[in-house]
């Protein structure tokens, strides 16, 4: 989290004008990504520190955002083993964040996943360059890029480490990504164990 953390702050202090972040903006809170295990871990404890109101009104919407990615994950089925469509029809889709609430506030920002720390930057996923469709960054010009695939690989590597440390048989767990929605219904313990249901 602080690498990410540190390279929007760099990014910010000599790309600042390129970078549309706000208040507000919700526009990374409704693109769909998965948590590895460590982080999933992490998230699951912060949202069990919030208040009772504030977590059942998150796992309404986590209800509903279970619902829209069951159907999103039938019209995957048309492009079985085609992962170019795959990613570009997931690229396309739109599901609002559980942890967005209805203030358009995220009810974990301080303890966000990485994906959201560094939306609003220059990313790259597979070897390729992503940035917010919102952001002023020009097409054509450099800039630096903050290596999304190698902090995956970081949280892979630690999700291993906490999946062989509690002696689960089934390490490949560790490459399973997660929706916010799933973790924040799955007890902390169970992340942990590699038991997600």
């Amino acid at each position: 989290m602080k690498k990410a953390d540190r390279s929007f702050q760099r990014m910010e202090k000599d790309y600042g004008d390129c970078i549309t972040c706000q208040i507000h903006c919700s526009d990374c809170c409704h693109a769909i990504f998965g948590l590895f295990l460590v982080e999933a871990a992490f998230i699951q404890r912060q949202f069990d520190g919030l208040g009772r109101i504030e977590r059942r009104a998150a796992l309404l919407r986590a209800n509903k955002a279970d619902r829209e990615l069951k159907k999103i994950e039938v019209k995957l089925q048309r492009y079985k083993g085609d992962p170019q469509m795959t990613a570009l029809t997931l690229a396309r889709e739109r599901v609002r964040c559980p942890l967005l609430d209805e203030k358009e506030e995220c009810i974990l920002y301080p303890h966000r996943p990485i994906t959201c720390r560094v939306y609003g930057i220059p990313t790259a996923v597979h070897k390729k360059a992503h940035v917010c469709g919102k952001a002023a960054f020009e097409p054509g010009k450099t800039y630096p890029i903050f290596d999304l695939d190698a902090a995956y690989r970081d949280l892979y590597q630690l999700s291993r480490e906490i999946l062989l440390q509690r002696r689960v048989q089934q390490v490949e767990k560790a490459s399973l990504l997660l929706s916010v929605s799933k973790v924040i219904k799955t007890p902390f313990e169970d992340i942990l164990q590699g038991d997600f249901g």
